[in-house]
């Protein structure tokens, strides 16, 4: 296996979106996130997914060169159809709108629906940002239908409906970042022990049989999955994106076992947009945010698990 730099790599997917059909912007927005996903230590989003896409680009079910559709637009709250196109572009739209809206109003919420595989949530995160701008994303997982099973469940109901949340710093990044699945353990993190023949932590999986497991390829199957986080977190996310986002069929259903075509990743996400400056000024939030920090990285190490 040849050893590749992250130019190599980003002309890599570039030139594979392109001859797919992608044009430059939309194949540049695809690989600046991938890249970037792997640039990060997050492989699990990085340019492994890229066979992914092309095999669904290729059977139809992943659309180029498609551009957010808006559906309901009341100034603040703005609904979204994504059109199955590459979620590298539809998430990068959807922000430039929400960004533009809490600016305009102070805060803005945004549905997209129907989008295929936005990536790594947390790169939505720091859209905003970079904008200045606070903000919470609830993410609905479709089209592999159910893989987490419910707290104390042994067969998969739930999606790993990932949450994130992201608070700017001076430097327009973010200051502090949440961003996590609502199950032990995230789909694509297991994928990437896989295929490197690695076990995953004890006891974050469920095998077919029900019991707990640290064997990753548990995780693919009708009946069983990751085992969730919290049932509340994990159910929590997913009603909202169905009634806020009025998800439509293409993004698959779970709570009766239906699912999409194998591998097929639909995803709809709420985004909340907050403008300090509406809410008690910016520089008072970078300078709580600030204190926070340094607060809690005042506080004494201790060793810490590979589950952390």
């Amino acid at each position: 296996m040849p050893d590749l730099t992250p130019a190599q790599l980003h002309d890599v997917v570039t030139q594979t979106c392109s001859a797919l059909g992608s044009a430059d912007r939309e194949a540049a927005l695809v690989a600046d996130q991938l890249v970037g996903a792997n640039l990060a230590g997050h492989d699990s989003h990085g340019i492994g997914m890229l066979p992914l896409y092309v095999a669904h680009a290729l059977t139809g079910e992943l659309h180029v060169n498609e551009h957010v559709e808006v559906l309901n637009d009341t100034g603040p709250l703005v609904a979204l159809d994504g059109r199955a196109g590459f979620g590298q572009v539809m998430g990068y739209e959807a922000m430039e709108i929400g960004i533009d809206r809490a600016r305009q109003h102070g805060v803005s919420l945004v549905g997209l629906r129907n989008s295929f595989h936005i990536g790594g949530i947390g790169h939505w995160a720091e859209q905003c940002s970079a904008a200045g701008l606070v903000s919470l994303h609830l993410v609905n997982v479709a089209g592999h239908g159910a893989i987490v099973a419910p707290f104390g469940g042994a067969s998969a109901r739930l999606g790993t409906n990932p949450v994130c949340i992201g608070i700017p710093g001076r430097d327009g990044r973010p200051a502090v970042m949440l961003d996590m699945a609502t199950s032990t353990i995230a789909l694509g993190k297991a994928r990437v022990a896989l295929n490197k023949g690695e076990r995953v932590p004890a006891d974050t999986v469920v095998d077919a049989n029900g019991n707990l497991s640290d064997d990753p390829s548990e995780v693919i199957g009708p009946d069983h999955g990751g085992s969730a986080r919290g049932n509340g977190r994990a159910q929590g996310v997913r009603p909202r994106h169905h009634v806020r986002t009025r998800r439509c069929c293409a993004a698959g259903r779970v709570h009766d076992g239906e699912q999409d075509g194998p591998g097929r990743i639909y995803n709809s996400m709420v985004t909340v947009v907050i403008d300090p400056e509406a809410v008690g000024g910016a520089e008072h939030l970078l300078a709580e945010t600030e204190a926070t920090v340094e607060w809690l990285r005042s506080g004494r190490a201790r060793w810490r698990s590979t589950r952390c």
